[in-house]
């Protein structure tokens, strides 16, 4: 059933290609004008007294235990325990947003979305799946892809997940996304989610790939396709070729045509090294996009939040608003991205300067991972003999890709783990 609320942001959305591209749920959703929004009112307005939200209030401030107040004394109840707006902290999102800008020059003049702030990118995928994915309107993804993209499309939204290889020729395959992109575009409608500096492979595209990906958007659009492209850039920055594309796909897509609806998924889980903080943001694009279209987008993604974990995590946003008002924090950032790119040059020069006829690096330059394609072994039995008799962890993504997180190896490990690979899966093909 959809309610005269959500018809309301229906219809500011009519016509728009958010509104074109909503899924069965997408078009049900709403912000209710309930306990939240008069809980607001009353923030504004309630003057004498406020008796809306459900925290207990000792002297005009949220009650907070001595023995939980004692572990952070620096911050005030309000910043540890009170809740969060569902869309999250205002100030921090408006200091995300000048930081996507600063980071992504292109976004200068441009008309985006004010991001909202998610319990985690992997919730943001999830959200992004209540409005745009149903059983009708599937997912376009590279293979490998991380394993939890597949859980949400289809075991929790029933679409169907449809995969390019990612590389051909030790290149990523730009004929591939193509080819499937325009198959779906006969459809009506494309949705496809570019995962860069992706996981499991590590791969970020060059900017001759980045301008092929984002023509191959253009021209669908330009035919009347609708196309939806979700940028989860949950390790961006973390570059380490100069021939990297270095601003997200996010920066060309969010006004490149009133077709094509972009939506960048990031946060300082990974780039900020703030990894259990579970924040995260979604931030909308779309050329031609008003004020009230944008907010009833907005609105609809308040309703899916709203409905599951009804806002995030306070003490997270609060830590991070004064760490973004640190001057030091970006140097300290610097710091640990040199321990990261130390790292990926190490194990770089380990598989440029090895060999193994069972075991084939992917193309990789950039992030937390690399991934290797295995032959004739299984990767998980490969895995497994690792993990049992020399106690090495690495992940299995699918039977031909195992992925090794070079973000968790110190350097004085790293020509140990990629020496027991490379000879544990010549002995396994023998």
């Amino acid at each position: 059933m959809i309610t005269p609320l959500a018809q309301e942001l229906n219809s500011i959305l009519e016509g728009t290609t958010p509104g074109i591209l909503l899924s069965d749920l997408g078009t049900r959703l709403y912000f209710p004008k309930g306990i939240i929004a008069q809980s607001g009112e009353a923030k504004q307005l309630g003057k004498t007294a406020n008796g809306t939200i459900g925290m207990t209030v000792i002297d005009g401030k949220p009650a907070i235990l001595p023995s939980v107040h004692k572990n952070a004394p620096a911050l005030t109840s309000r910043e540890l325990v009170a809740y969060a707006p569902t869309a999250g902290n205002l100030d921090l999102r408006n200091i995300w947003k000048e930081n996507i800008i600063s980071k992504n020059p292109l976004l200068k003049d441009k008309k985006i979305s004010l991001p909202v702030v998610v319990p985690g990118l992997t919730a943001g995928i999830s959200y992004l799946a209540d409005l745009f994915l149903d059983d009708s309107k599937p997912l376009i993804a590279a293979d490998p892809s991380w394993d939890n993209y597949i859980l949400i499309a289809s075991a929790r939204r029933n679409a169907d997940f449809i995969q390019f290889p990612m590389f051909a020729d030790g290149k990523f395959n730009i004929k591939g996304l193509e080819k499937v992109m325009e198959e779906q575009a006969a459809t009506g409608s494309v949705r496809v989610l570019l995962n860069f500096p992706q996981n499991p492979s590590g791969y970020s595209p060059t900017h001759e790939e980045a301008s092929q990906i984002v023509s191959i958007v253009k021209r669908l659009a330009d035919n009347g396709t609708k196309v939806m492209v979700w940028c989860d850039d949950a390790y961006f920055g973390l570059a380490y070729e100069d021939d990297i594309e270095k601003q997200s796909l996010f920066a060309y897509l969010a006004d490149l045509s009133p077709n094509v609806l972009a939506a960048k998924i990031d946060g300082p889980t990974k780039e900020d090294f703030v990894w259990g903080f579970r924040c995260g943001f979604i931030t909308f694009g779309c050329k031609g996009m008003t004020e009230e279209q944008y907010d009833a987008l907005v609105k609809k993604l308040m309703g899916t939040i709203r409905s599951s974990v009804s806002c995030s995590s306070t003490p997270p946003q609060t830590l991070l608003l004064k760490a973004y008002q640190d001057p030091e924090t970006e140097k300290q950032k610097a710091e640990f991205r040199k321990i990261l790119e130390r790292r990926y040059k190490a194990v770089k020069a380990f598989v440029s300067s090895h060999s193994s006829k069972e075991v084939e690096p992917m193309p990789f330059n950039s992030g937390y991972f690399m991934s290797f394609h295995t032959k004739t072994v299984d990767a998980e039995i490969l895995r497994q003999k690792l993990l049992k008799e020399q106690g090495i962890g690495t992940i299995s993504i699918d039977a031909h890709t195992l992925r090794v997180a070079f973000s968790s190896l110190e350097e004085d490990k790293i020509d140990i783990v990629y020496k027991a690979i490379y000879d544990t899966a010549d002995e396994l093909s023998k």
